[in-house]
Protein backbone atom coordinates (compact mmCIF):
# COMPACT_ATOMS: atom_id res chain seq x y z
CA UNK A 1 0.00 0.00 0.00
CA UNK A 2 0.68 3.84 -0.33
CA UNK A 3 0.22 4.87 3.07
CA UNK A 4 -0.54 6.91 5.34
CA UNK A 5 -4.22 7.98 5.41
CA UNK A 6 -7.30 8.77 3.39
CA UNK A 7 -10.13 10.63 2.23
CA UNK A 8 -12.53 11.12 4.30
CA UNK A 9 -15.24 14.43 4.49
CA UNK A 10 -18.64 13.19 5.46
CA UNK A 11 -21.02 12.69 8.68
CA UNK A 12 -20.42 9.43 9.42
CA UNK A 13 -23.49 6.74 10.33
CA UNK A 14 -23.13 4.66 12.82
CA UNK A 15 -24.67 1.46 12.97
CA UNK A 16 -28.47 1.20 14.14
CA UNK A 17 -28.87 4.90 13.93
CA UNK A 18 -29.46 8.14 10.61
CA UNK A 19 -30.04 5.37 8.37
CA UNK A 20 -30.99 5.99 4.91
CA UNK A 21 -34.39 5.93 4.48
CA UNK A 22 -35.79 3.28 1.80
CA UNK A 23 -36.07 -0.22 1.74
CA UNK A 24 -32.62 -1.84 1.24
CA UNK A 25 -32.94 -4.80 -1.41
CA UNK A 26 -34.02 -8.30 -0.45
CA UNK A 27 -30.33 -10.56 0.01
CA UNK A 28 -30.55 -14.06 0.81
CA UNK A 29 -29.07 -15.10 4.31
CA UNK A 30 -25.14 -14.34 4.49
CA UNK A 31 -23.22 -17.20 5.28
CA UNK A 32 -20.98 -16.39 8.45
CA UNK A 33 -17.46 -16.11 7.67
CA UNK A 34 -14.30 -18.03 9.03
CA UNK A 35 -11.09 -16.65 10.59
CA UNK A 36 -9.52 -19.83 9.99
CA UNK A 37 -9.56 -19.90 6.45
CA UNK A 38 -8.63 -16.32 6.09
CA UNK A 39 -5.17 -16.88 8.96
CA UNK A 40 -4.53 -19.65 6.32
CA UNK A 41 -4.70 -17.74 3.32
CA UNK A 42 -2.14 -15.29 5.25
CA UNK A 43 0.12 -17.65 6.40
CA UNK A 44 0.65 -18.82 3.20
CA UNK A 45 0.81 -15.83 1.16
CA UNK A 46 3.18 -14.07 3.87
CA UNK A 47 6.03 -17.24 4.31
CA UNK A 48 9.58 -16.11 3.52
CA UNK A 49 8.89 -18.67 0.63
CA UNK A 50 7.62 -15.90 -1.64
CA UNK A 51 10.43 -14.07 -0.77
CA UNK A 52 7.80 -10.69 -0.92
CA UNK A 53 5.84 -11.47 -3.65
CA UNK A 54 7.40 -8.56 -5.59
CA UNK A 55 5.51 -8.27 -9.45
CA UNK A 56 7.39 -9.86 -11.49
CA UNK A 57 9.04 -12.19 -9.30
CA UNK A 58 9.19 -15.71 -8.86
CA UNK A 59 7.23 -15.63 -5.20
CA UNK A 60 4.63 -13.41 -6.89
CA UNK A 61 4.16 -15.80 -9.25
CA UNK A 62 3.50 -19.00 -6.90
CA UNK A 63 1.57 -16.06 -4.96
CA UNK A 64 -1.00 -16.20 -8.16
CA UNK A 65 -1.03 -19.83 -8.72
CA UNK A 66 -2.14 -20.12 -4.99
CA UNK A 67 -5.23 -17.30 -5.52
CA UNK A 68 -5.78 -19.06 -8.96
CA UNK A 69 -6.46 -22.36 -7.25
CA UNK A 70 -8.60 -21.26 -4.36
CA UNK A 71 -10.56 -19.28 -7.03
CA UNK A 72 -10.88 -22.82 -9.10
CA UNK A 73 -11.81 -24.81 -5.38
CA UNK A 74 -14.80 -22.00 -5.13
CA UNK A 75 -16.27 -22.84 -8.38
CA UNK A 76 -15.69 -19.27 -10.07
CA UNK A 77 -15.05 -18.94 -13.70
CA UNK A 78 -11.44 -17.81 -14.96
CA UNK A 79 -11.28 -14.89 -16.80
CA UNK A 80 -8.06 -14.43 -17.48
CA UNK A 81 -6.04 -14.53 -21.23
CA UNK A 82 -7.28 -17.42 -22.75
CA UNK A 83 -9.38 -18.97 -20.62
CA UNK A 84 -7.11 -19.19 -17.59
CA UNK A 85 -7.22 -17.75 -13.85
CA UNK A 86 -4.07 -15.29 -14.89
CA UNK A 87 -4.44 -11.86 -16.80
CA UNK A 88 -0.66 -10.89 -17.98
CA UNK A 89 0.35 -7.04 -17.33
CA UNK A 90 2.80 -5.92 -19.75
CA UNK A 91 5.35 -4.25 -17.58
CA UNK A 92 8.73 -2.37 -18.09
CA UNK A 93 11.23 -2.53 -14.72
CA UNK A 94 13.62 0.05 -14.41
CA UNK A 95 16.53 -0.44 -11.99
CA UNK A 96 18.49 1.86 -10.37
CA UNK A 97 22.29 2.24 -10.51
CA UNK A 98 24.72 3.75 -8.56
CA UNK A 99 25.81 6.17 -11.19
CA UNK A 100 25.24 9.76 -11.78
CA UNK A 101 25.60 13.24 -9.69
CA UNK A 102 23.88 16.22 -8.37
CA UNK A 103 25.53 19.85 -8.52
CA UNK A 104 24.06 23.14 -7.84
CA UNK A 105 25.90 25.86 -9.08
CA UNK A 106 25.57 29.91 -8.99
CA UNK A 107 27.32 32.80 -7.64
CA UNK A 108 29.56 31.87 -4.86
CA UNK A 109 27.64 28.62 -4.23
CA UNK A 110 28.70 25.43 -5.03
CA UNK A 111 26.77 22.38 -3.53
CA UNK A 112 27.48 18.80 -4.68
CA UNK A 113 24.81 16.24 -3.21
CA UNK A 114 25.72 13.05 -2.37
CA UNK A 115 23.84 9.94 -3.48
CA UNK A 116 21.57 7.97 -1.02
CA UNK A 117 22.02 10.10 1.68
CA UNK A 118 20.73 13.30 0.28
CA UNK A 119 19.67 12.59 -3.59
CA UNK A 120 18.39 10.24 -5.28
CA UNK A 121 17.86 10.19 -9.41
CA UNK A 122 14.97 9.66 -10.74
CA UNK A 123 14.58 6.45 -13.54
CA UNK A 124 13.89 7.81 -17.10
CA UNK A 125 12.06 4.74 -18.52
CA UNK A 126 12.48 7.06 -22.26
CA UNK A 127 15.75 7.01 -21.83
CA UNK A 128 17.67 4.70 -19.46
CA UNK A 129 20.83 6.89 -19.06
CA UNK A 130 20.54 10.42 -19.05
CA UNK A 131 22.02 14.07 -17.78
CA UNK A 132 21.04 17.94 -18.36
CA UNK A 133 22.09 21.17 -16.97
CA UNK A 134 19.34 23.97 -16.64
CA UNK A 135 18.46 26.81 -14.43
CA UNK A 136 16.81 25.97 -11.52
CA UNK A 137 13.30 27.64 -10.54
CA UNK A 138 11.36 26.76 -7.74
CA UNK A 139 7.48 26.09 -8.61
CA UNK A 140 5.20 25.33 -5.24
CA UNK A 141 3.82 22.38 -5.33
CA UNK A 142 3.25 22.47 -8.53
CA UNK A 143 -0.56 22.41 -8.75
CA UNK A 144 -2.71 23.90 -11.43
CA UNK A 145 -6.24 24.21 -10.07
CA UNK A 146 -8.87 26.63 -11.86
CA UNK A 147 -11.80 25.37 -9.78
CA UNK A 148 -9.66 27.22 -7.29
CA UNK A 149 -8.27 29.81 -8.86
CA UNK A 150 -4.91 28.46 -7.75
CA UNK A 151 -2.09 28.28 -10.43
CA UNK A 152 1.24 27.52 -8.64
CA UNK A 153 3.42 28.22 -11.72
CA UNK A 154 1.45 31.13 -13.10
CA UNK A 155 4.20 33.93 -14.01
CA UNK A 156 6.95 32.21 -14.31
CA UNK A 157 8.92 30.55 -17.27
CA UNK A 158 9.68 26.74 -16.87
CA UNK A 159 10.95 26.38 -20.37
CA UNK A 160 13.84 24.19 -20.27
CA UNK A 161 14.67 24.85 -16.86
CA UNK A 162 14.44 22.56 -13.78
CA UNK A 163 11.50 22.68 -11.37
CA UNK A 164 11.97 22.39 -7.56
CA UNK A 165 8.75 20.66 -6.20
CA UNK A 166 7.18 20.26 -2.83
CA UNK A 167 4.90 17.20 -2.72
CA UNK A 168 1.03 17.88 -1.54
CA UNK A 169 -1.43 20.25 -2.36
CA UNK A 170 -3.24 22.96 -0.40
CA UNK A 171 -5.33 22.34 2.35
CA UNK A 172 -7.93 24.48 1.52
CA UNK A 173 -9.07 22.68 -1.30
CA UNK A 174 -10.42 20.00 0.61
CA UNK A 175 -9.76 16.35 0.95
CA UNK A 176 -11.37 15.06 -2.54
CA UNK A 177 -9.38 17.78 -4.80
CA UNK A 178 -6.56 17.89 -2.57
CA UNK A 179 -5.99 14.38 -3.01
CA UNK A 180 -6.16 14.93 -7.24
CA UNK A 181 -3.90 17.41 -6.95
CA UNK A 182 -1.16 15.88 -4.84
CA UNK A 183 -1.18 13.29 -7.24
CA UNK A 184 2.98 13.04 -8.78
CA UNK A 185 1.00 12.20 -12.34
CA UNK A 186 -0.97 15.73 -12.41
CA UNK A 187 2.78 17.62 -11.23
CA UNK A 188 4.85 16.08 -14.38
CA UNK A 189 1.84 16.91 -16.18
CA UNK A 190 1.62 20.20 -15.97
CA UNK A 191 5.21 20.82 -15.53
CA UNK A 192 6.06 19.23 -19.01
CA UNK A 193 3.07 21.08 -20.49
CA UNK A 194 4.77 24.45 -19.88
CA UNK A 195 8.27 23.64 -20.86
CA UNK A 196 10.34 22.01 -17.79
CA UNK A 197 12.98 19.83 -18.71
CA UNK A 198 13.52 18.34 -15.44
CA UNK A 199 12.09 18.55 -11.71
CA UNK A 200 13.57 17.79 -8.41
CA UNK A 201 11.22 16.82 -5.91
CA UNK A 202 11.75 18.23 -2.14
CA UNK A 203 11.63 16.54 1.11
CA UNK A 204 10.26 18.32 3.99
CA UNK A 205 10.69 17.96 8.18
CA UNK A 206 6.82 16.60 8.43
CA UNK A 207 7.15 14.24 6.18
CA UNK A 208 10.14 12.72 6.91
CA UNK A 209 9.01 12.62 10.50
CA UNK A 210 6.90 10.03 9.37
CA UNK A 211 9.11 8.15 7.14
CA UNK A 212 12.66 8.88 7.73
CA UNK A 213 14.80 9.56 4.60
CA UNK A 214 17.12 7.55 5.69
CA UNK A 215 14.72 4.36 5.73
CA UNK A 216 13.17 5.03 2.58
CA UNK A 217 16.94 5.53 0.22
CA UNK A 218 18.34 2.73 2.09
CA UNK A 219 15.74 0.42 -0.79
CA UNK A 220 17.56 2.94 -3.92
CA UNK A 221 17.74 -0.13 -5.60
CA UNK A 222 14.15 -1.53 -5.50
CA UNK A 223 13.31 -1.07 -8.65
CA UNK A 224 10.19 1.03 -10.50
CA UNK A 225 7.81 0.06 -13.05
CA UNK A 226 5.46 1.44 -15.68
CA UNK A 227 2.99 -0.09 -17.95
CA UNK A 228 4.09 -1.35 -21.22
CA UNK A 229 2.67 -0.61 -24.36
CA UNK A 230 2.45 -3.66 -27.69
CA UNK A 231 5.39 -1.90 -29.09
CA UNK A 232 7.63 -2.16 -26.00
CA UNK A 233 7.44 1.72 -25.24
CA UNK A 234 6.31 3.29 -21.53
CA UNK A 235 3.25 4.13 -20.89
CA UNK A 236 2.64 7.29 -18.68
CA UNK A 237 5.47 9.04 -18.94
CA UNK A 238 6.77 12.36 -19.78
CA UNK A 239 9.57 12.50 -22.71
CA UNK A 240 9.97 15.78 -22.59
CA UNK A 241 10.89 15.75 -18.78
CA UNK A 242 14.42 14.48 -19.63
CA UNK A 243 15.75 14.47 -15.63
CA UNK A 244 14.47 14.02 -12.09
CA UNK A 245 15.54 13.62 -8.51
CA UNK A 246 14.14 13.22 -5.04
CA UNK A 247 16.24 15.34 -2.42
CA UNK A 248 16.32 14.85 1.71
CA UNK A 249 14.40 17.29 4.00
CA UNK A 250 17.83 18.68 5.15
CA UNK A 251 19.38 18.78 1.79
CA UNK A 252 16.36 20.98 0.51
CA UNK A 253 17.10 23.19 3.11
CA UNK A 254 20.88 24.13 1.67
CA UNK A 255 19.69 24.42 -1.96
CA UNK A 256 16.56 26.77 -0.63
CA UNK A 257 18.78 28.84 1.40
CA UNK A 258 21.34 28.74 -1.57
CA UNK A 259 19.06 30.20 -3.53
CA UNK A 260 17.46 33.38 -1.16
CA UNK A 261 14.61 31.52 -0.29
CA UNK A 262 14.35 30.88 3.07
CA UNK A 263 13.45 27.66 3.89
CA UNK A 264 11.60 27.03 7.20
CA UNK A 265 8.97 29.69 5.49
CA UNK A 266 8.94 27.21 2.34
CA UNK A 267 7.97 24.46 4.41
CA UNK A 268 5.50 26.18 6.70
CA UNK A 269 3.73 27.18 3.56
CA UNK A 270 2.91 23.83 3.03
CA UNK A 271 0.08 24.95 5.59
CA UNK A 272 -0.65 27.92 4.29
CA UNK A 273 -1.07 29.08 0.52
CA UNK A 274 2.84 28.51 0.26
CA UNK A 275 5.69 30.37 -1.11
CA UNK A 276 5.29 32.51 -4.52
CA UNK A 277 7.04 30.36 -7.20
CA UNK A 278 10.28 32.02 -8.42
CA UNK A 279 13.32 31.79 -10.73
CA UNK A 280 16.39 31.23 -8.72
CA UNK A 281 20.11 32.33 -9.44
CA UNK A 282 20.92 28.86 -9.61
CA UNK A 283 22.11 26.11 -12.45
CA UNK A 284 21.90 22.44 -11.68
CA UNK A 285 24.16 19.82 -13.28
CA UNK A 286 21.78 16.28 -12.81
CA UNK A 287 22.46 12.84 -14.24
CA UNK A 288 21.30 9.18 -13.51
CA UNK A 289 21.14 5.73 -15.21
CA UNK A 290 18.80 2.16 -14.79
CA UNK A 291 18.53 -0.51 -16.41
CA UNK A 292 15.32 -0.87 -17.81
CA UNK A 293 13.90 -4.80 -18.85
CA UNK A 294 10.92 -5.57 -20.39
CA UNK A 295 8.57 -8.35 -17.64
CA UNK A 296 5.20 -9.61 -17.16
CA UNK A 297 3.44 -10.08 -13.89
CA UNK A 298 0.08 -11.65 -13.57
CA UNK A 299 -3.46 -10.30 -11.82
CA UNK A 300 -5.14 -13.58 -11.33
CA UNK A 301 -9.70 -12.67 -12.60
CA UNK A 302 -12.23 -15.22 -11.51
CA UNK A 303 -16.46 -14.26 -12.03
CA UNK A 304 -19.30 -15.73 -10.91
CA UNK A 305 -21.87 -14.18 -13.23
CA UNK A 306 -25.01 -12.71 -12.56
CA UNK A 307 -28.71 -15.07 -13.02
CA UNK A 308 -30.03 -12.12 -14.98
CA UNK A 309 -29.49 -12.33 -18.88
CA UNK A 310 -29.36 -8.60 -18.95
CA UNK A 311 -27.90 -7.35 -15.81
CA UNK A 312 -25.57 -9.91 -15.88
CA UNK A 313 -23.42 -7.63 -18.73
CA UNK A 314 -22.84 -5.62 -15.17
CA UNK A 315 -19.96 -5.99 -12.85
CA UNK A 316 -19.50 -5.84 -9.24
CA UNK A 317 -15.67 -5.90 -9.13
CA UNK A 318 -13.48 -7.03 -6.21
CA UNK A 319 -10.49 -6.11 -6.01
CA UNK A 320 -7.08 -6.83 -3.95
CA UNK A 321 -3.19 -6.24 -4.75
CA UNK A 322 -1.55 -9.94 -4.59
CA UNK A 323 2.46 -8.06 -4.72
CA UNK A 324 4.54 -6.75 -2.05
CA UNK A 325 7.94 -4.92 -2.34
CA UNK A 326 10.05 -8.23 -2.48
CA UNK A 327 13.83 -8.46 -1.04
CA UNK A 328 15.29 -4.91 0.76
CA UNK A 329 17.87 -3.85 2.52
CA UNK A 330 17.97 -5.71 5.97
CA UNK A 331 16.61 -4.23 8.86
CA UNK A 332 17.74 -6.35 12.52
CA UNK A 333 19.02 -9.24 9.68
CA UNK A 334 15.71 -9.95 7.77
CA UNK A 335 15.72 -8.69 3.97
CA UNK A 336 12.14 -10.25 3.44
CA UNK A 337 9.24 -7.84 3.48
CA UNK A 338 6.71 -10.07 3.98
CA UNK A 339 3.86 -7.76 3.35
CA UNK A 340 1.63 -9.71 6.13
CA UNK A 341 -1.09 -7.10 6.29
CA UNK A 342 -0.21 -5.03 3.37
CA UNK A 343 -1.62 -6.90 1.43
CA UNK A 344 -1.77 -10.27 2.02
CA UNK A 345 -4.00 -10.18 5.00
CA UNK A 346 -6.28 -7.86 2.10
CA UNK A 347 -6.34 -11.03 -0.58
CA UNK A 348 -7.25 -13.66 1.79
CA UNK A 349 -10.04 -11.11 2.90
CA UNK A 350 -10.72 -11.30 -1.27
CA UNK A 351 -10.93 -14.91 -1.34
CA UNK A 352 -12.98 -15.05 1.97
CA UNK A 353 -15.22 -12.62 0.36
CA UNK A 354 -15.64 -14.73 -2.84
CA UNK A 355 -16.55 -18.00 -0.76
CA UNK A 356 -19.10 -16.19 0.77
CA UNK A 357 -20.62 -14.90 -2.76
CA UNK A 358 -20.30 -18.53 -4.02
CA UNK A 359 -22.04 -19.78 -1.53
CA UNK A 360 -25.03 -17.73 -2.15
CA UNK A 361 -27.63 -17.64 -4.67
CA UNK A 362 -26.32 -15.56 -7.47
CA UNK A 363 -27.55 -12.20 -7.40
CA UNK A 364 -28.33 -10.36 -10.63
CA UNK A 365 -25.32 -8.90 -11.62
CA UNK A 366 -22.38 -10.63 -11.93
CA UNK A 367 -19.27 -10.32 -9.78
CA UNK A 368 -15.55 -10.46 -10.25
CA UNK A 369 -12.99 -11.08 -8.06
CA UNK A 370 -9.33 -9.98 -9.19
CA UNK A 371 -5.85 -10.44 -7.08
CA UNK A 372 -4.02 -7.47 -8.68
CA UNK A 373 -0.23 -7.04 -9.18
CA UNK A 374 1.87 -4.26 -8.95
CA UNK A 375 0.18 -2.04 -7.16
CA UNK A 376 3.08 -1.14 -5.05
CA UNK A 377 4.74 -0.13 -8.67
CA UNK A 378 1.71 2.82 -9.16
CA UNK A 379 -1.23 0.96 -9.43
CA UNK A 380 -0.40 -0.77 -12.26
CA UNK A 381 -2.51 -3.88 -12.77
CA UNK A 382 -5.08 -2.38 -11.53
CA UNK A 383 -4.88 0.10 -14.37
CA UNK A 384 -4.26 -2.63 -17.29
CA UNK A 385 -7.09 -4.61 -15.91
CA UNK A 386 -9.73 -1.23 -15.72
CA UNK A 387 -8.67 -0.82 -19.13
CA UNK A 388 -8.67 -4.15 -20.33
CA UNK A 389 -11.28 -5.99 -18.11
CA UNK A 390 -11.80 -8.39 -20.94
CA UNK A 391 -15.80 -8.44 -19.98
CA UNK A 392 -18.81 -8.86 -21.76
CA UNK A 393 -20.69 -5.65 -21.02
CA UNK A 394 -19.41 -2.98 -18.01
CA UNK A 395 -18.10 -2.54 -14.28
CA UNK A 396 -20.48 -0.87 -12.16
CA UNK A 397 -18.33 -0.38 -8.70
CA UNK A 398 -15.22 -1.61 -7.52
CA UNK A 399 -14.80 -2.55 -3.85
CA UNK A 400 -11.15 -2.77 -2.75
CA UNK A 401 -9.49 -3.80 -0.20
CA UNK A 402 -6.08 -2.57 1.24
CA UNK A 403 -3.99 -3.13 3.93
CA UNK A 404 -6.59 -3.08 6.84
CA UNK A 405 -4.70 -2.97 10.17
CA UNK A 406 -6.29 -5.39 12.20
CA UNK A 407 -3.82 -5.58 15.65
CA UNK A 408 -6.98 -6.08 18.24
CA UNK A 409 -10.72 -6.67 18.31
CA UNK A 410 -12.55 -4.47 16.06
CA UNK A 411 -16.05 -3.77 15.81
CA UNK A 412 -15.77 -0.97 13.28
CA UNK A 413 -14.48 -0.27 9.65
CA UNK A 414 -13.36 2.87 8.14
CA UNK A 415 -14.97 3.32 4.25
CA UNK A 416 -13.00 5.48 1.68
CA UNK A 417 -14.66 7.40 -0.05
CA UNK A 418 -18.31 6.43 0.81
CA UNK A 419 -18.90 9.83 0.57
CA UNK A 420 -18.48 10.36 -3.44
CA UNK A 421 -21.48 7.97 -4.88
CA UNK A 422 -24.50 6.44 -4.20
CA UNK A 423 -22.27 3.25 -2.96
CA UNK A 424 -22.40 5.09 1.01
CA UNK A 425 -26.38 4.23 1.42
CA UNK A 426 -25.12 0.90 0.62
CA UNK A 427 -22.16 0.26 3.06
CA UNK A 428 -23.99 2.01 5.71
CA UNK A 429 -26.94 -0.30 5.49
CA UNK A 430 -25.26 -3.52 5.53
CA UNK A 431 -22.82 -2.11 8.09
CA UNK A 432 -25.58 -1.40 10.56
CA UNK A 433 -27.32 -5.06 9.57
CA UNK A 434 -23.61 -6.61 11.13
CA UNK A 435 -23.70 -4.32 13.99
CA UNK A 436 -20.13 -2.69 12.38
CA UNK A 437 -19.52 0.97 12.82
CA UNK A 438 -18.14 3.13 10.60
CA UNK A 439 -15.26 5.26 11.78
CA UNK A 440 -13.82 8.52 10.57
CA UNK A 441 -10.59 8.08 8.15
CA UNK A 442 -7.93 9.20 11.30
CA UNK A 443 -5.60 10.77 8.38
CA UNK A 444 -7.80 12.72 5.95
CA UNK A 445 -5.28 14.63 4.94
CA UNK A 446 -3.07 11.91 3.43
CA UNK A 447 -5.79 11.46 0.67
CA UNK A 448 -5.73 7.47 0.59
CA UNK A 449 -8.79 7.28 -2.07
CA UNK A 450 -6.36 8.44 -4.84
CA UNK A 451 -3.60 6.06 -3.80
CA UNK A 452 -4.62 2.36 -3.90
CA UNK A 453 -6.62 0.21 -6.25
CA UNK A 454 -9.70 1.47 -6.28
CA UNK A 455 -8.68 4.74 -8.33
CA UNK A 456 -7.42 3.04 -11.10
CA UNK A 457 -11.63 2.21 -11.18
CA UNK A 458 -12.61 5.82 -10.23
CA UNK A 459 -10.45 7.42 -13.14
CA UNK A 460 -12.66 5.67 -15.70
CA UNK A 461 -16.20 7.09 -14.02
CA UNK A 462 -16.51 4.19 -11.81
CA UNK A 463 -18.02 4.85 -8.47
CA UNK A 464 -15.94 2.76 -6.06
CA UNK A 465 -15.25 2.33 -2.35
CA UNK A 466 -12.13 1.06 0.27
CA UNK A 467 -13.23 -0.60 3.25
CA UNK A 468 -10.31 -0.47 5.95
CA UNK A 469 -9.52 -1.77 8.91
CA UNK A 470 -11.08 0.25 12.08
CA UNK A 471 -10.09 2.05 14.83
CA UNK A 472 -11.87 0.83 17.89
CA UNK A 473 -10.39 -1.98 19.94
CA UNK A 474 -12.88 -4.32 22.28
CA UNK A 475 -10.13 -4.73 24.28
CA UNK A 476 -10.64 -2.22 27.54
CA UNK A 477 -7.89 0.09 27.24
CA UNK A 478 -6.58 -0.65 24.01
CA UNK A 479 -6.06 2.30 21.92
CA UNK A 480 -6.82 0.86 18.30
CA UNK A 481 -5.34 4.62 16.80
CA UNK A 482 -2.29 4.03 18.49
CA UNK A 483 -1.74 0.67 17.60
CA UNK A 484 -2.20 1.91 13.60
CA UNK A 485 0.44 4.76 14.21
CA UNK A 486 2.33 2.76 15.98
CA UNK A 487 2.23 0.22 12.45
CA UNK A 488 3.02 2.83 9.95
CA UNK A 489 5.67 4.22 12.21
CA UNK A 490 7.54 1.12 12.24
CA UNK A 491 5.91 -1.95 10.19
CA UNK A 492 4.96 -0.46 7.25
CA UNK A 493 6.73 -1.49 4.58
CA UNK A 494 9.90 -2.82 6.41
CA UNK A 495 10.15 -6.75 7.27
CA UNK A 496 8.28 -6.63 10.18
CA UNK A 497 4.98 -7.06 8.78
CA UNK A 498 5.23 -10.38 9.09
CA UNK A 499 3.47 -12.91 10.55
CA UNK A 500 4.30 -12.49 13.94
CA UNK A 501 2.02 -9.79 14.49
CA UNK A 502 -0.83 -9.81 16.37
CA UNK A 503 -3.62 -9.86 13.71
CA UNK A 504 -6.98 -10.30 15.01
CA UNK A 505 -8.74 -13.08 12.40
CA UNK A 506 -12.30 -12.83 13.62
CA UNK A 507 -12.23 -9.03 12.65
CA UNK A 508 -10.81 -9.56 9.04
CA UNK A 509 -13.54 -12.16 8.36
CA UNK A 510 -16.19 -9.94 10.14
CA UNK A 511 -14.74 -7.24 6.97
CA UNK A 512 -15.16 -10.38 4.26
CA UNK A 513 -18.40 -10.52 5.66
CA UNK A 514 -19.11 -6.88 4.91
CA UNK A 515 -17.82 -6.72 1.56
CA UNK A 516 -19.59 -9.38 0.53
CA UNK A 517 -23.06 -8.09 1.83
CA UNK A 518 -22.23 -5.06 0.09
CA UNK A 519 -21.22 -6.71 -3.27
CA UNK A 520 -24.66 -8.70 -2.71
CA UNK A 521 -26.35 -5.36 -2.42
CA UNK A 522 -24.67 -3.43 -5.03
CA UNK A 523 -25.54 -6.75 -8.04
CA UNK A 524 -28.90 -6.99 -6.96
CA UNK A 525 -31.63 -5.73 -9.34
CA UNK A 526 -32.21 -2.04 -9.42
CA UNK A 527 -30.20 1.42 -10.18
CA UNK A 528 -26.37 1.02 -10.56
CA UNK A 529 -24.55 3.04 -8.76
CA UNK A 530 -23.92 6.89 -9.64
CA UNK A 531 -21.61 9.68 -8.37
CA UNK A 532 -23.36 11.98 -6.03
CA UNK A 533 -24.53 15.27 -7.48
CA UNK A 534 -21.57 18.16 -7.91
CA UNK A 535 -18.69 15.29 -6.85
CA UNK A 536 -15.52 15.94 -7.62
CA UNK A 537 -14.48 12.98 -8.68
CA UNK A 538 -18.14 12.70 -10.52
CA UNK A 539 -17.86 15.46 -12.23
CA UNK A 540 -14.27 15.05 -13.44
CA UNK A 541 -14.01 11.09 -15.22
CA UNK A 542 -18.06 10.23 -15.03
CA UNK A 543 -17.98 10.88 -18.84
CA UNK A 544 -15.51 8.39 -19.75
CA UNK A 545 -17.48 5.97 -18.15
Amino acid sequence: MRRLGGVFGMTMVLAGCGLPDGPAAPVPALPEASAQRVQAHVGFLADDLLEGREAGTRGHEIAARYVASQFAQLGLEPLGDDGSWLQSVPLLKGQRLRAGHFRVLGEGVELEFAFESEFLPGIQFDQPEWSLEAPLVFAGQAVVAPEFGHDDLAGIDLAGRIALVLRGAPERFGNAPRAFHSSTREKLRALAERGAVGVVFLGDPEREARSPWARGAANWSRPAMRLRDADGSPRDTFPSLRGSASLSAEAARRLLAAGGLDPERVFAGLHGEGVPARALPLRAQLAGAARIEALASPNVVGMLPGSDPGLAREHVVYTAHLDHVGIGAPVGGDAIYNGALDNALGVGILIETARLAAAMPRPARSQVFVAVTAEEKGLLGAEHFAEHPGLDGRIVANINMDMPVMLTPQDDVIPIGIEHSSLGPVVERAAAELGIRLSPDPFPEEVVFVRSDQFAFVRRGIPAVYLDGGLHSLVPGVDGRALLEDFLRRHYHQPSDDLHLPIDFPSAARLARLNALVGQRIAAPGPAPSWNEDDFFGRRFSALR
